[in-house]
């Protein structure tokens, strides 16, 4: 750790870069977070619910950011649906 110090007293153009690099792994870090607790179609655990996406509110917008998002179920999945059960 000490060696990494010294390094970057010697070479300081590098200190823009790890910062840089750090925000980078901090940000994907707690992305990855959010959408595991927020998100209902992330699942952690199969076995308790294999098919987390036959309970998901269709009229609910899923991704981060959903512009105009307009939605309308399509009848031959509602009839297969209808069918399976």
């Amino acid at each position: 750790m000490a060696g990494f110090f010294q390094m970057l007293r010697k070479k300081k153009e590098l200190i823009p870069l790890i910062g840089f690099m750090a925000f980078a792994a901090a940000g994907a870090t707690s992305a990855c977070i959010y959408f595991l607790l927020t998100k209902p179609d992330v699942i952690i655990n199969k076995t308790t619910n294999p098919e987390p996406w036959e309970n998901l509110d269709p009229s609910k917008p899923q991704k981060l950011i959903t512009i105009n998002q307009q939605w309308k179920p399509v009848e031959e999945l509602q009839l297969l649906k209808k069918l399976t059960k």
